[in-house]
């Protein structure tokens, strides 16, 4: 169990929303006594509380790609993250042993459509730095919890316990499993097709 934090689509200083992500993520610390971290970025803030199970020398997290330009926030584990590996090889470069860390570079080849890809159980926020865009994503039956959140600036916020939203959006709601929100199109749509 890890929990994660998010702020996505801030104007202006995005410094100015990392003591409210803190506070998002202090409120679901218990998932993860391990670490906690955080990212600040151009519009967007996430945030990490970590049970170490998987690489726990090298798995803290936000994770991110090779040239930084994408951060992923993750709570879960991915099955099939060795066969993704190996499927890399030679094509991009792992920083961790975290079975998370394969999301990134699925990002990186496929754009959202990845998602099938993955065998898991899981519930993640990626920022795209190079786009200015992000991708929030659950897993097919909604093992891991997460939620969502609006306030009326148009930020979206996303967070592992419902009580870290309470009180900082003006909106909030479970994400649907098997769902997925690309901050560009705005709306959480179904990515899981099959039976």
């Amino acid at each position: 169990m890890c929990g994660i934090a998010a702020i996505f689509n801030i104007k202006g200083d995005s410094e100015r929303f990392r003591s409210t992500a803190l506070t998002m993520s202090r409120r679901i610390r218990h998932r993860g006594p391990d670490w906690s971290g955080i990212y600040v970025g151009k519009s967007a803030v996430l945030a990490h509380e970590r049970l170490s199970i998987v690489d726990p020398a090298s798995g803290g997290q936000p994770l991110f790609s090779p040239d930084r330009k994408q951060v992923l926030a993750v709570n879960g584990e991915i099955y099939n993250h060795q066969d993704i590996r190996r499927e890399f090889a030679g094509k991009y470069s792992f920083a961790t042993g975290s079975d998370c860390e394969v999301i990134l570079a699925l990002y990186r080849e496929k754009g959202a459509g990845f998602l099938e890809d993955l065998n898991g159980i899981f519930a993640f926020a990626l920022y795209d730095e190079e786009k200015d865009d992000f991708l929030i994503a659950r897993d097919p039956i909604g093992v891991i919890p997460l939620y969502i959140g609006r306030d009326r600036e148009g930020k979206v916020y996303c967070a592992s316990e419902l009580k870290a939203l309470e009180g900082i959006c003006d909106s909030y709601e479970p994400f649907l499993p098997g769902h997925c929100f690309i901050g560009s199109e705005g709306v959480m749509k179904r990515w899981y097709r099959r039976d």
